[in-house]
């Protein structure tokens, strides 16, 4: 199922949030945080679902499909 993916992924983006906010001495307040989840999510889900329809594979497929050329991606971009 999609949603358990998605779910642990919110933990991990509001950490990034919290990552960020430290390196650039800012603080947000929880609707921020809220607001910017939400947008994050939304665009995972609306990619996943988009990826899974023009693939033909599950949700789950899919949702491994994009987060392994990202990391590839950014592993490229450090020179790895």
């Amino acid at each position: 199922m999609l949603l358990d993916i998605l779910t642990n992924a919110g933990g991990v983006v509001v950490s990034f949030f919290e990552w960020t906010q430290n390196l650039q001495q800012v603080s947000w307040d929880e609707e921020k945080v809220n607001a910017e989840l939400y947008r994050y999510l939304r665009q995972a889900y609306r990619d996943v679902v988009h990826r899974a329809a023009r693939e033909k594979v599950t949700l789950r497929q899919a949702a491994y499909e994009i987060a392994i050329e990202r990391v590839t991606r950014a592993e490229a971009l450090r020179g790895i």
